[in-house]
Order: C-alpha cells, then sequence, then structure tokens
C-alpha cells in the first residue's frame, strides 16, 4: 500500500482507546523509578532505552513476554503507584488525543500486595474516578479473568465486577495465551457478567486463528474482540462480525511485536476495513512494544494508506463500540467532524 501524505495531526483527533492493559500502560522511566524503590532487578529487556525484543508464536517466547510483564507488576506494590499509573496512562492517552479510555485490569494479580482482591479493586476504582475527575478524560474499567486459571476464578471476578459495576466497571474480559483452555470453559463467567450489565470482551484472534474469534462469539457472546485480525483468514467470519458490528480491537504494534505478522505492512487493517468489520485501534502494552495510541493510527496512514476521511471513521467506530454514555459519544463524534473540518 503506497504512503499518503502527512495529512492533519493524529493527536487531535478525537477517539476512544479500548485497548490498554493496566501494567503495560505504564511509562518506562515510571517502571525504572519504582523498581529502585522497591529493589526489585530489572533485566536489561525492561531498563533498556529501546523496547524489548519480543516473539510469542511459541511457548518460550510467550513465558518470556509473561514473565517481563510479572516483574513489571511486581513494582506496584502500594495504592499511591495504583494512583501515579493511572494518572499518567490518562495523561499519555489524552497527548494522544483520546477522549475515552477503558483500562483492562485483573485484579487477582494485584491483591496479594493490596489487603486482598475487593480491597486492590477498590483502590483502583479510586484511582480511575480521581484521575478521571482531574483530567476530564472519561475513563472506566474492565476486569478481565487468565486463561491459564481455573474457570472457577473467571466466575469469581465475573461476581466481583458485577458487584462494583456502579462504580465504574463496564466489561468483562478474557487474556493470556488464547491458546491454552477453551473458551466455552467460562462461558459461565461470562454469562454472570452479561447478566449484570456488562460487556462480554475476550480475547481472541491473534496467537490462535480465526476459531478462536468464532468461540468467543459462539461460547462467549462477544459484543467485542480483543486483536481479532486473524478473523482476516476467513470471509465468512469476517462477514459475520460485520454484520453482527462486533468490533475487533485492533492493536497493529503489538501484532508485529508477537510475532504475530512480520511487518507493520502485514497487519490486515486493509482487509477488516474492506470486508466491513468495526474497529477500534489499540496501543495493548506500550510498555513492552513502545508506542501508544496515536501511533497505530500514524501506522494505519503510513502502512495502509489510511486517508484523513478513513481515519475519522475509525476513530468512530471506536467511540461507538465503548461504553461512553450517549451524551459523552455525542461530543466526541462532534470533535471528529470538527478535526475533519479543519
Amino acid at each position: 500500500m503506497a504512503r499518503v501524505g502527512p495529512g492533519r495531526d493524529v493527536r487531535s483527533l478525537p477517539k476512544a482507546h479500548l485497548h490498554l492493559h493496566f501494567t503495560g500502560s505504564m511509562r518506562p522511566g515510571t517502571l525504572i523509578e519504582l523498581a529502585d524503590k522497591y529493589g526489585v532487578h530489572l533485566p536489561e529487556a525492561l531498563s533498556g532505552a529501546k523496547p524489548p525484543r519480543l516473539r510469542a508464536t511459541d511457548e518460550r517466547g510467550w513465558f518470556r513476554f509473561q514473565r517481563l510483564y510479572d516483574i513489571a507488576r511486581s513494582c506496584l506494590r502500594a495504592p499511591e503507584d495504583i494512583q501515579r499509573l493511572v494518572r499518567e496512562a490518562a495523561e499519555e492517552d489524552v497527548r494522544d488525543g483520546s477522549r475515552w479510555l477503558e483500562l483492562q485490569v485483573d485484579p487477582t494479580s494485584y491483591a496479594p500486595r493490596l489487603g486482598g482482591l475487593s480491597p486492590a479493586l477498590e483502590i483502583i476504582l479510586d484511582a480511575v474516578e480521581t484521575t478521571a475527575r482531574e483530567t476530564g478524560l472519561g475513563m472506566r474499567l474492565l476486569v478481565a479473568a487468565s486463561r491459564i486459571k481455573h474457570p472457577l476464578d473467571a466466575r469469581t471476578l465475573a461476581r466481583l465486577a458485577v458487584r462494583y459495576a456502579d462504580r465504574g466497571i463496564v466489561g468483562f474480559g478474557l487474556s493470556n495465551d488464547e491458546r491454552r483452555g477453551f473458551a466455552r470453559d467460562f462461558d459461565r463467567a461470562f454469562a454472570i457478567a452479561r447478566e449484570g450489565g456488562l460487556l462480554a470482551v475476550p480475547h481472541g484472534g491473534e496467537l490462535s486463528g480465526p476459531r478462536s474469534v468464532r468461540d468467543c462469539l459462539d461460547d462467549l457472546r462477544a459484543s467485542r474482540i480483543g486483536h481479532g485480525v486473524r478473523a482476516a483468514e476467513d470471509p465468512r467470519l469476517m462477514e459475520r462480525l460485520a454484520e453482527a458490528r462486533v468490533t475487533c480491537e485492533v492493536c497493529p504494534t503489538s501484532n508485529v511485536a508477537l510475532g504475530v505478522y512480520p511487518t507493520l505492512a502485514d497487519v490486515p487493517l486493509r482487509t477488516l476495513w474492506g470486508a466491513g468489520v468495526p474497529m477500534a485501534l489499540g496501543a495493548d502494552d506500550p510498555l513492552l512494544f513502545g508506542s501508544r495510541l496515536a501511533a497505530q493510527y500514524e501506522i494505519a496512514r503510513e502502512h495502509h494508506g489510511f486517508s484523513d476521511e478513513e481515519l475519522a471513521e475509525l476513530a468512530r467506530q471506536s467511540v461507538r463500540a465503548s461504553a461512553a454514555p450517549e451524551d459523552a459519544r455525542e461530543k466526541i463524534l462532534v470533535g471528529i467532524d470538527e478535526w475533519l473540518a479543519l
């Protein structure tokens, strides 16, 4: 795909950010400071000036990715660390034009250091509420279970998420290695979440192929798919996603960093776009992948030839797929039209 001209500044394009993981949103400098604070030794992959070299298409590569993530997560030990992370994630998003952020977290990972599962979630929710008020960024939380843990753990998390829905939890996800376990094993957890009014937002179709996306649709009744890019290998599946208006949260930098595609030009943005599949571009884990939200729009422009009008439509799709209240959506959509009118 030929590159297009520079166009309008994508950082000023209003947009929603629907795929950002909690620890992975951390600034590299913050990680280094927290590691020094707690005496945590960081490997060169986390302390160097460049993002680590990663590949997760084999079991060893995925283990290394998870190990780096776990080391970074171990540096979040106190409520003030959580507040700092959320505040800085919001500041980065605002700088990139985000008007709405849905931050994804598995609170069980932080519970041992923050007084238990419910206290950990309350600390995170307090940080989100405070940060949203002080920055003006619309923020909500997605609670995610892990595929590599027992489905009963997922049910516990789903019930907890529903219990705190009135505090700003809007969705329930399923993360970690999609090649392990079956989506159907978590169907009851997702039923609990849906019955409690939460969006179903599982990961699928990244490290595994189209079948993973179909399983999320059939077994978990997903309203959005985290990643979902491998649906591009199945025209009938793309048609189904387009007809049902199920949005794929596409994270180009992440896809290349983890070895799903060899280059940014190989990420099937145009294939999904041409099939009418709704997309919401996301940064996934900027700490490990080295780029944030606006960069994903630059990739669509530079490597896939998206025009400003098409980038604006991508932004609209992200807003429509969000859990933002109607008045907030309308305000952001007006801002997108104003960006195009510049």
